[in-house]
């Protein structure tokens, strides 16, 4: 069985004739270190350097790549040669003036997974090449939405459940404010119950019959029969 590699889609040749040189004394600016875009969408990248007098510099694109090879599990490392040998490929230079730096542009349109990959600025001359810091592309799949609805939609979901939060709030509290009103009414109304049951009442009549009623048991249970002939009632019974 032969094994295919997954080589990316904007490179098509190998690298390896260029890794060795002599390095070629030219001032770099800071590349963006991480550019992440989703799948099929557009992707920019820059190398930015200073000119040096008296030095012709030629640049192009390279991709570091690591890649799955197919029915193995084994991870193979590549250079490759980003090409414009299509439509969705498309490089251009962007100088400014005499101190500004040199920039090249890359574009590529309608990416790829395999598209994935650090991005670095090859820039030699007679003199030496370099390597630019590099750009690692990162390409994503976006995540699909469970339910596609409008934001109109989604605004008025959480305006629903606001008012539902709200009423699973008020509703309670407002249940427990009845009940402790309620209860208030019932401690009054037998409060002032209590009071009623002593309105009527006379406190010296009152005082009269309990002083009645002391002086009925301070007599006895049997009469004096020295006071029987004055008094006609009868001897009461032991």
């Amino acid at each position: 069985m032969i094994e295919k590699l997954q080589l990316p889609s904007v490179a098509h040749v190998s690298l390896s004739p260029i890794l060795a040189c002599e390095r070629l004394r030219v001032p770099l600016e800071s590349d963006r270190t991480l550019v992440r875009v989703p799948v099929n969408s557009e992707a920019v990248l820059k190398c930015c350097y200073k000119r040096v007098p008296a030095i012709t510099i030629n640049s192009l694109w390279v991709m570091r790549f690591k890649r799955a090879v197919l029915y193995n599990e084994k991870n193979i490392s590549g250079l490759a040669v980003v090409a414009a040998n299509s439509s969705r490929v498309s490089m251009e230079e962007v100088a400014g003036g005499k101190d500004s730096p040199v920039c090249q542009k890359l574009t590529l349109k309608e990416v790829q997974l395999n598209d994935t990959g650090l991005y670095q600025c090859y820039l030699s001359s007679d003199k030496g090449c370099i390597y630019t810091h590099g750009t690692y592309l990162q390409i994503y799949i976006p995540l699909q939405r469970t339910l596609d609805i409008s934001e109109s939609w989604k605004n008025s979901i959480i305006t629903i459940e606001g008012v539902l939060l709200l009423f699973s709030v008020l509703i309670p509290g407002i249940c427990q404010l009845g009940k402790t009103k309620r209860h208030n009414m019932l401690e009054r109304r037998k409060h002032r119950e209590e009071e009623n049951i002593y309105e009527g009442l006379n406190l010296d009549d009152c005082n009269s019959t309990y002083e009645q009623i002391t002086r009925a048991h301070m007599h006895g249970p049997y009469q004096d029969v020295a006071n029987g002939a004055e008094d006609d009632s009868e001897f009461e019974k032991p």
